[in-house]
């Protein structure tokens, strides 16, 4: 039994690889943004493509993607949030972060991604990337607890 790159702990040919071969649709936009992750790692261009709605195809860069897909190293996909998308719902918005690595390094991708349905199948819209928030710098102490875990004062340690 082969855990599926999606995350959901279930066996691949149970979960995402029916969606991917076009053996059932998916469910909910979530199962949809599940199955698009696991394309990208299985390098399924073709579903990529075919599970994007026609109106929203114009940009599409099947060669790019290609690219990207076949020379990153795929990390896990994390669902984040997820409105609506249900099986009774005609849109629905799943926020996740993919995670993978390519040749500048471990990157996060984290995007707003907007599903709606067409003719009864789910199908992505579009997405928009979130942008990190502002770091925030705690100002440590001289006797506060050194950040770095010594369990010495800041003072007497990275402090000095």
């Amino acid at each position: 039994m082969k855990s599926c790159p999606c995350g959901s702990e279930n066996d691949y040919g149970s979960c995402c690889e029916p969606i991917i071969t076009g053996k059932k649709p998916a469910e909910t936009a979530e199962q949809l943004m599940r199955a698009r992750y696991t394309a990208h790692e299985k390098v399924e261009i073709d579903f990529l493509f075919n599970s994007t709605h026609p109106e929203y195809r114009k940009d599409y860069d099947h060669e790019g993607t290609k690219v990207w897909a076949e020379n990153s190293e795929w990390h896990g996909l994390e669902i984040v949030e997820t409105t609506l998308g249900g099986p009774k719902d005609e849109e629905g918005e799943v926020t996740f972060i993919a995670r993978f690595r390519d040749k500048e390094g471990l990157r996060n991708h984290h995007e707003r991604g907007e599903f709606k349905r067409k003719k009864g199948r789910w199908l992505f819209t579009e997405g928009t990337m979130i942008k990190p928030g502002p770091v925030t710098v705690n100002k440590i102490g001289r006797n506060d607890p050194c950040s770095c875990g010594s369990g010495k004062k800041y003072k007497k340690c990275c402090g000095k």
